[in-house]
């Protein structure tokens, strides 16, 4: 059985929202979009194509799906990270998006996200790694199907904006397996979670 394993880049603060673009997500009336940018080391790199090269899928919410297509597939610039989606099983959660998906090797998760999820973990091979997708990752904290969080962390608080880890989520103890610090100040930490009582 593989690990659903979540990569995000997030502030000190735990904000998800648009790391890469000013317009990539602007919900809420965020304005702090493509923050991120400013802080990309090889760190940071490396700590995503490593778990590209080892994942045996890629699951994506339907906001994230359609942003990936547009910015990344065909480009032809030389960054590894085309082919690698390109390539890649990509499992869909939407409930507007119908098939065919538009982008190779996709497929619409059908049911509840949750007992889709489930399935395709317990029949897995090798991880699924879960990019962006910030309300898809929601529901996974909240069924406990996440194994894995790799946090790439930048030494900034942005105030507002989409959270990881929002108000109302269970309590949960996780384990530092992995912390490398980069050039730029940005923490890239692999968490895992624990069996734990609520203290």
């Amino acid at each position: 059985m593989g690990k659903i394993v979540v990569l995000e880049s997030l502030s000190l603060d735990g904000v998800m929202q648009a790391p890469a673009r000013p317009d990539e997500d602007r919900r809420g009336g965020f304005t702090h979009g493509g923050w991120a940018t400013r802080y990309v080391d090889p760190n940071q790199g490396r700590a995503t194509m490593e778990s590209m090269s080892t994942i045996g899928a890629i699951l994506l919410g339907r906001r994230t799906y359609e942003d990936f297509y547009t910015v990344w597939h065909g480009r032809t610039d030389g960054n590894p990270f085309t082919p690698a989606l390109d390539n890649a099983p990509k499992y869909v959660a939407s409930t507007t998006l119908k098939e065919p998906l538009v982008w190779m090797n996709s497929t619409l998760l059908k049911g509840d996200v949750a007992n889709a999820v489930a399935k395709l973990k317990a029949q897995a091979d090798k991880d699924i790694v879960v990019m962006g997708s910030g309300e898809l990752v929601q529901t996974l904290i909240q069924h406990n199907l996440v194994d894995e969080y790799v946090l790439q962390i930048a030494p900034l608080i942005l105030g507002s904006g989409q959270r990881l880890f929002r108000g109302g989520a269970s309590f949960a103890a996780l384990r530092l397996v992995d912390a490398k610090p980069g050039p730029t100040g940005v923490i890239v930490a692999t968490y895992r979670p624990v069996e734990s009582k609520k203290v």
